[in-house]
């Protein structure tokens, strides 16, 4: 009957068995083969990240009698005796319910004397933001003189309350939240070793109200197990957190972009019988949208803690535009939930919130799904040789502009580009482009920066809605670039300024009369906003 928990049975014993704290690790690995450790160490992180654990592996690593690889080996008697908790020169204390300057005091005595057991006397303070001013002054001194054989390891979620005084003669490391995926891997692994039947959709949902714990969502596990009576099943665990699938937020957003509010309703009244959490729900609804507007811009971002045909699915029946409006709506409807007279009537408000400010001119695909010259050709217009051109630039060049070929200075007033990415763009020519590749020309002598190319293809992507390849061909030219255009364009202003101020009559008056004469580069030309 002497069950244990998984979150201590399945507690990392090495720095192998770490998850998540790659940065962590290594740095801790890099100091025990160069020994170069230091004397206190500030681990940092939200609850459940490994902070403790990680600490009692270098405590271990430190006094191990046969490091394997820098790893603690788990079989010399220092590491029984730690993992058991018989280590006589490892004393960990829990910050919280020792907050007095006495208590410190009493546990620094005995810092001076030898270790009896290993090299190193550890002490573990978890919390240690705890600790009262004068605790902290009393820990200050030794951890500014601290004899040679003793190692501070501090862990605390609020480092902000520790003094800086202590601080400074810490090295910190912050650990990270542990993604879905990370935690979800971890489960699946434990799962397996201790043969219990598990759905992978069940482990997903867990793994996402971890909310980046480890220890949060191997409990969450512990509990599943006993809910679905020796299995995790999907519907089981739906039941157990008391929320739902992603099912109804895709039948949800799907009613949204057909702007179907019986359907919406309905679908509210299902989910009202799981007696959810409807913060809970819009959240999911938050997240998914987030996933939908990244996958509209970069569709390579899409990972799989998301049902990836629901993510494409609906990118292609919501427009970007829709997304966005959608997801405003409920990060303030999820702000403004608690004052609702009842959750449910609050989460209706916020869904019909979001069809009663839907524009009514309903694209019917998105920018992902358009193709590329369709998009240009709506984005700008194009100049055929048939019809006089209205853009006195690309009038004067000389060079003739198909119907099929964008004007590639419109397109880079229309990606609103900016500094050296415009400047380099201004430089180019537009020689083909089509659904797959945009190829342009540039002048050899051109001094070339990778930084602006690979702007340049970011903003030319995310103008035309695909992930379009570009090329860059170094050669020589005959046609204008976007910066001769401009440069003609004036000059030719210039010259016109400069030409209807020479023959206009009140100027013309002033000379014959008053021997007046006008200034060299004092005449500018007017250019209004369409210009």
């Amino acid at each position: 009957m002497n069950y244990q928990v998984l979150a201590r049975k399945w507690r990392p014993h090495n720095f192998t068995e770490v998850v998540g704290q790659d940065h962590v690790v290594k740095s801790l690995v890099n100091a025990l083969q160069h020994n170069r450790l230091h004397h206190a160490y500030l681990f940092t992180g939200t609850r459940g990240v490994g902070k403790t654990t990680i600490a009692r592996i270098l405590a271990k690593a430190i006094n191990c009698e046969n490091l394997q690889d820098f790893n603690p080996c788990g079989q010399c008697p220092v590491c029984r005796d730690l993992d058991e908790g018989r280590f006589l020169d490892l004393i960990e204390v829990d910050a919280a319910s020792r907050t007095k300057v006495e208590d410190t005091r009493d546990l620094l005595d005995n810092a001076q004397y030898a270790p009896n057991q290993g090299r190193y006397k550890v002490y573990i303070i978890d919390e240690v933001h705890m600790l009262s001013g004068h605790s902290f002054n009393a820990l200050l001194k030794t951890l500014e003189e601290p004899p040679a054989h003793v190692k501070f390891l501090l862990a605390t979620t609020d480092p902000h309350k520790i003094p800086v005084t202590v601080l400074s003669r810490c090295l910190q490391f912050n650990l990270k939240r542990l993604l879905p995926a990370q935690i979800f891997s971890q489960m699946e692994f434990i799962l397996q070793q201790e043969q219990i039947e598990f759905e992978a959709a069940a482990l997903k949902l867990l793994s996402r109200a971890a909310d980046g714990s480890m220890r949060d969502g191997l409990s969450l596990l512990d509990q599943a197990i006993v809910y679905g009576n020796g299995k995790v099943p999907l519907e089981e665990v739906r039941l157990m957190l008391g929320t739902v699938a992603f099912q109804p937020i895709d039948d949800i957003l799907m009613a949204l972009a057909q702007n179907d509010a019986p359907a919406i309703l309905d679908k509210i009244d299902e989910i009202a019988n799981l007696t959810p959490d409807f913060s809970d729900v819009l959240q999911q609804i938050l997240q998914t949208l987030h996933r939908i507007a990244l996958f509209q811009q970069i569709p390579s971002t899409i990972d799989d803690s998301f049902d990836t045909d629901m993510i494409t699915d609906l990118s292609s029946q919501i427009t970007p535009e829709d997304v966005q409006l959608f997801y405003q709506i409920g990060l303030i409807g999820q702000r403004d939930l608690d004052l609702a007279p009842d959750p449910r009537s609050g989460f209706e408000m916020v869904m019909l919130r979001m069809l009663t400010f839907k524009p009514t001119s309903i694209k019917q695909s998105t920018t992902t799904a358009r193709p590329v010259k369709a998009q240009i050709q709506s984005s700008m217009p194009i100049i055929s040789p048939a019809q006089p051109s209205t853009n006195r630039v690309a009038s004067r060049t000389g060079s003739p502009i198909n119907s099929s070929t964008p004007n590639w200075l419109e397109m880079i007033v229309a990606m609103k580009l900016t500094g050296l990415t415009k400047e380099f763009a201004n430089n180019c020519v537009l020689d083909t482009i089509d659904d797959k590749s945009c190829t342009l020309v540039i002048d050899p002598n051109y001094i070339r920066s990778s930084k602006a190319e690979e702007s340049l293809h970011k903003a030319l992507q995310l103008f035309l809605g695909t992930q379009i390849k570009l090329n860059i061909v170094a050669k020589k030219t005959t046609a204008d670039t976007p910066a001769i255009q401009l440069s003609k364009e004036r000059e030719h202003q210039q010259q016109s300024a400069i030409d209807t101020i020479n023959s206009d009559r009140n100027v013309l008056a002033l000379k014959e009369h008053f021997d007046a004469r006008i200034l060299p580069g004092t005449i500018e030309p007017i250019i209004t906003k369409e210009e």
